[in-house]
């Protein structure tokens, strides 16, 4: 038997995903994005970089949990409390996407109330959502509303309080697609057979590979993938959400728009197949042989259809998808083997610690590297500068610019690594 967690996590899956969370806090965190070594960086559109790997590996991810956790459930017996169950971690998962961009409620380079007061109601809310994470709305709730009274507070003390701009607010982002491809997975492998979500998957992205390249799109001369405005998905993203509401260094598409998220249902359900596969009686050697097979068979694939349809990780092309699901394939088989087989774990522990906690991990990282671009602190020159350019700079005066941004990186993930150990090692493992 392969080594759990708990009852319905794999070690190695776990590790996996430690890794992966590793590699996203890595990546969105760098010193300066103008000083980056390419495979910390994404593809500029067409193309693959390990960093075009992440996202992917962790929806791939959901879906092996998904066919362990919900597997058990069919085994039992699917109840309303299953659907429920289902539903209610979209919403949560969806709503921590938003709040990721919505907290702390307020502008905080707008609103000219002294920094600490602006960073400590930043951290009430902050605390606040940790809190209702661990289920204590005891603490949680008293602290949201805590919050509250601090933006009351400024703006009666005569402060100019500018409130979020919720006419602009991302309505996807990386945690939604989260939501939305577990949600849609979950409700697929709860009703179909391993055969049928295969089959859902392949028509998923033959269908989304036709209506990219056949449809054209109104307002452009020629329809081309290799046109970031000119695409069905970016249209779609600019007529139903709206240029407001989608991501705001892409303008005229989301990477994580309404079209695309059809192929990365699929990402998510490769998972799926892949949980399916370790959870049969095939002794562990089959297992582990069987996802290096596939996942060479994807990959190849996947470099077949990119003449056609080219490996795109903003659209989520489907050659995109199999060559991603091939690479996670790759990377868990490692991890099965060295881990569940072979019995190699000490290396593992750092990923293990953040595997436990990823989903904390994300968002707090995220609040974090935020606050750390807020709050001024006086440069050497006398004037104000962000903690995180203070501590880039600080790098960059031993450093080569490349280096000192890969520093601030790496200082960041540890930082990370130590505030994670500690509820690791108090077993607090915060879910949804």
């Amino acid at each position: 038997m392969s080594e759990l967690v708990n009852p319905n996590r794999l070690l190695s899956l776990d590790v996996f995903r430690g890794i992966t969370i590793a590699g996203m806090t890595l990546v969105n965190n760098p010193g300066s994005w103008e000083h980056i070594y390419w495979p910390l960086e994404h593809a500029e559109w067409n193309g693959l970089t390990p960093t075009d790997w992440v996202f992917p590996f962790f929806l791939f991810i959901v879906g092996v949990a998904i066919s362990i956790a919900l597997g058990k459930r069919i085994e039992e017996g699917v109840t309303r409390s299953t659907y429920t169950k289902i539903f209610s971690r979209f919403v949560l998962i969806y709503l921590l996407g938003l709040a990721t961009s919505v907290v702390p409620f307020f502008s905080y380079a707008k609103t000219d109330a002294p920094e600490w007061l602006k960073m400590g109601i930043w951290l009430v809310f902050a605390a606040s959502i940790l809190f209702l994470l661990l289920r204590n709305f005891k603490i949680g709730l008293p602290l949201a509303a805590l919050g509250f009274v601090g933006i009351a507070v400024m703006y009666l003390g005569g402060y100019t309080v500018v409130l979020y701009h919720f006419e602009t607010v991302r309505i996807f982002g990386v945690l939604q697609r989260i939501a939305i491809c577990y949600l849609i997975a979950s409700l697929i492998f709860l009703h179909t057979t391993w055969k049928q979500q295969l089959g859902i998957g392949i028509v998923l992205l033959l269908v989304y590979w036709i209506v990219m390249t056949t449809i054209p799109v109104p307002g452009c001369e020629i329809t081309t993938m290799n046109d970031k405005a000119c695409n069905v998905a970016a249209y779609l993203d600019r007529l139903i959400i709206t240029v407001p509401h989608i991501w705001s260094q892409g303008k005229v598409y989301d990477p994580e728009g309404i079209l695309s998220t059809i192929p990365a249902i699929v990402t998510c359900l490769s998972g799926v197949l892949t949980g399916t596969w370790l959870k049969s009686d095939r002794d562990q050697y089959q297992k582990v042989s069987g996802i290096f097979f596939f996942g060479i068979i994807l990959f190849a694939l996947s470099w077949i259809w990119n003449a056609s349809f080219p490996i795109n990780k903003s659209l989520w092309t489907s050659s995109y998808v199999l060559a991603t699901s091939g690479l996670a394939l790759f990377m868990l088989g490692c991890c099965y083997w060295l881990i569940d087989i072979k019995g190699y774990k000490k290396w593992a522990t750092p990923f293990m610690i953040f595997g436990a906690n990823a989903l904390a991990l994300f968002v707090f990282s995220a609040f974090f590297s935020r606050m750390l671009g807020a709050l001024k602190v006086t440069g050497s020159d006398g004037q104000p500068i962000s903690i995180g350019e203070w501590a880039y700079y600080f790098f960059l005066s031993f450093l080569e610019p490349i280096n000192a941004s890969l520093a601030f990186a790496v200082s960041f993930i540890l930082v990370w690594l130590f505030l994670m150990w500690l509820l690791y090692r108090k077993r607090i493992y915060i879910r949804v």
